[in-house]
């Protein structure tokens, strides 16, 4: 069995995926170890043994905590007095219920990265386990971490907007342009790939991103949503553009738009919140400015260490005023955040109310937003609620 930790030694972890060729393991790696809040010390960094091994060496892992599968590294893990505490699964998405499974029974905290799961059933039932299971569960919808959405939340939820009216989101990029997943390109080979990714292609990838973003600052309940998917790219399987209409409860409205086939887009996540009172625009490549319009009044810009930012962006920012933060930040925000959770559950104690953190709950939220647009896409755009239904 793992042992409890009263101190604030390093939390020990361990990582499903992640290992040579796998883009989302490295950042994961770097946003863990930026506050010297957590130590890698095992690892089934490939469904290859011997990928997995070849990947351990170069991580420095001792041989025998670099296991064959995510399951021998459950069972083993729970049985050492310096086991793991928490792992972070950083595999596709069909892989997330059945790694998460084991290590929530064996005991263990998990920091999945997104989506959820590739469907909504798993999505069910990692909630049960979850919640029967008494662990942690932290899904990194990194963009939540970053300073400046953590100040446009602040001031939407203290009125400073007004009622809100009108939401807009869009993700796009242009990486999929063209049918690279021929080519052996390993990222967009399981992306396009649906018994992989899941129904939904762009719009599980960065439309779930997006979703989860307006979300997270609007605090708006969605009520329906009408969605138009494509897949341009001649005998792709999976969506690689979405234009979705939403509509909130209490009447809000709001548009989301993701495609990863928009040349000349690179990562251009954007949110724009508007009020009563006024209107708020982000963009996360440049992410540590956020633009304010009080209702006619000149528009005002406020920086992650400047004027007008508030206690919540100041808690997790790192350095001085003028140096960038960004996106490796980010994900290492909600891994502080993690760090912050598991470290009271240490003592017996409950997540701290500071700690802000996509839960399994949002996760199940956004794989039920995928699989709304895909349903209401193929009802000719028909106006279609989430179910979120359990049980």
């Amino acid at each position: 069995m793992t042992s409890g930790r009263s101190d604030n030694a390093p939390i020990r972890y361990g990582m499903v995926g992640g290992g040579q060729g796998a883009f989302i393991g490295g950042v994961h790696r770097i946003a863990a170890r930026l506050d010297g809040a957590f130590e890698l010390v095992a690892g089934a960094l490939s469904s290859d043994p011997e990928r997995a091994r070849a990947s351990a060496v170069e991580l420095g892992l001792d041989a025998e905590r670099s296991y064959a599968s995510f399951a021998d590294m459950a069972t083993a893990e729970a049985q050492r007095s310096d086991g793991i505490e928490a792992v972070a699964i950083v595999t596709p998405n069909h892989m997330h219920w059945p790694a998460a499974q084991a290590f929530l029974k064996a005991g263990i905290h998990v920091i999945c990265d997104k989506p959820l799961t590739s469907n909504l059933a798993d999505a069910r039932k990692l909630v049960d386990l979850v919640e029967a299971s008494g662990k942690l569960f932290i899904l990194t919808h990194n963009y939540t971490g970053y300073p400046m959405v953590r100040q446009a939340r602040d001031m939407v939820a203290a009125g400073e907007l007004g009622t809100i009216r009108v939401v807009q989101a869009e993700y796009p990029q242009d990486w999929l342009t063209t049918r690279i997943e021929d080519s052996g390109q390993k990222q967009a080979a399981w992306r396009t790939d649906p018994a992989k990714t899941g129904a939904g292609g762009a719009t599980g990838d960065i439309g779930t991103h997006a979703y989860n973003l307006l979300r997270f600052v609007s605090g708006l309940e969605l009520d329906s949503l009408a969605a138009d998917l494509d897949a341009f790219v001649e005998d792709r399987p999976v969506d690689d553009n979405a234009h979705v209409m939403l509509r909130f409860k209490g009447g809000a409205k709001g548009m989301l738009w993701a495609s990863q086939v928009a040349p000349g887009n690179e990562n251009g996540l954007t949110l724009r919140v508007y009020g009563s009172k006024g209107g708020l625009e982000w963009h996360q490549e440049q992410p540590n400015h956020l633009w304010y319009t009080p209702f006619g009044e000149p528009k005002r810009l406020i920086t992650r260490n400047g004027a007008g930012a508030g206690p919540s962006a100041a808690r997790v920012s790192r350095v001085p005023a003028g140096h960038p933060e960004g996106y490796l930040e980010g994900f290492a925000n909600i891994y502080a955040e993690a760090a912050r959770a598991i470290r009271a559950a240490r003592q017996g104690g409950r997540p701290p109310a500071e700690a802000v953190y996509p839960s399994v709950y949002d996760g199940l939220e956004g794989v039920a937003f995928v699989d709304a647009c895909v349903k209401s896409s193929r009802d000719d755009g028909a106006w279609t609620g989430l179910d979120l239904a359990r049980g």
